[in-house]
């Protein structure tokens, strides 16, 4: 196996795993460190085993960060324990992992080395606050324990590129949905549970009246987003950036969206909002722009269909075969071609939808 620049920590997971496919699709060798506490390597079974080197552990163990981190360039740290409900339920452990193992990943990567760490952060951080579209300059007014602790990371990583001179980025994603998201579990996102529902002809449950709205960013997107972080020649010094679709859907709006695609109206069900909910967001995605290039290209209106089609396969024919299938769906689509990929990570970074 190549040398690998990248090491994507939680690259067994949703996003981690689509921005996996992109390096490898690039021509890129890639690390994955992941602890599979959310993720399963079946998530990269469409991949060249070759192409990617596990290590399985957890990102508070300074050693095992240490060995994932050896002859690294760019770290793309995707690893969290994520949901807004999970971290009410259980602030300490979200704490130590989000916060404490971010701190071990960027201790870490400062002393072996590495010259980036891409970090995935929230825009869960705004907090409920009526001013649309966010941007970067707002106070933040975090809600819940997860936000705080994604809130907090940003903090450290604009301390260790101040401090020790190792170039950090925190990417504040919006509501980033599509293949390899699980539906499953009592803490799983708002689309991939709804088109669940829909295609087991169940009632989709929405907490609060359904008129609240959201900033879907389809997960290619997010993917660009991190490749352009980790490829662009700008010395980066812990800024900050909105990533998203850069448009509000009402949660109503997009259950009669997931029923146009399978020809059917859909039954909702109400349940009283969640503590920790924001009620409204958007994003400004100026500065992202400015800063490292990036555009959404994907609008969430076409991340639909593949997701239904994951969440169909995974229903019936189990994970491994459903990131197959979506490899599959993907390169039908000319999505994935050799012309496409020959110029590597910037090529790919350009063009989302080939994750």
């Amino acid at each position: 196996m190549a040398k690998p620049r990248y090491l994507v920590t939680g690259g067994a997971g949703f996003i981690g795993s689509n921005i996996v496919s992109a390096l490898v699709y690039a021509g890129e060798h890639v690390r994955v460190l992941d602890d599979l506490s959310t993720g399963s390597w079946e998530n990269l079974a469409a991949l060249e085993h070759s192409s990617v080197e596990r290590i399985q552990g957890d990102i508070r163990d300074a050693d095992t960060v240490a060995r994932a981190c050896e002859g690294i360039e760019v770290v793309l740290h995707q690893a969290a324990l994520g949901s807004v409900p999970r971290s009410v339920d259980d602030p300490i452990t979200s704490n130590a992992v989000n916060v404490g193992g971010t701190v071990t990943v960027l201790d870490v990567a400062r002393r072996m080395g590495v010259r980036r760490v891409v970090f995935a952060a929230s825009s869960a951080a705004y907090g409920d606050t009526e001013v649309l579209p966010k941007h970067e300059d707002m106070a933040p007014r975090p809600l819940s324990p997860y936000a705080v602790t994604k809130r907090s990371c940003e903090h450290y990583c604009e301390v260790f590129a101040r401090l020790y001179g190792i170039e950090t980025i925190s990417l504040r994603y919006f509501n980033v949905f599509g293949p390899h998201q699980t539906p499953e579990g009592v803490y799983a996102a708002a689309i991939p549970r709804f088109v669940d529902a829909a295609l087991a002809r169940k009632p989709i449950r929405i907490f609060g009246d359904g008129e609240q709205t959201r900033d879907f960013c389809y997960v290619d997107n997010a993917v660009a987003a991190n490749l352009l972080a980790a490829s662009t020649p700008r010395k980066l010094t812990g800024e900050i950036v909105n990533i998203a679709g850069g448009r509000r859907v009402g949660l109503n709006d997009l259950c009669a969206e997931i029923g146009r695609h399978l020809g059917r109206h859909l039954v909702v069900e109400h349940a009283p909002a969640r503590a920790g909910d924001v009620r409204h967001s958007l994003a400004d995605v100026s500065r992202a722009k400015q800063l490292i290039g990036y555009e959404p290209k994907v609008r969430w209106e076409e991340g639909i269909e593949p997701t239904i089609r994951f969440v169909d396969a995974l229903r019936s024919s189990g994970l491994a075969a459903a990131a197959r299938l979506v490899a599959a769906f993907r390169a039908r689509r000319s999505l994935v071609s050799a012309r496409d990929t020959q110029g590597g990570v910037n090529d790919v970074a350009a063009r989302p939808e080939a994750t």
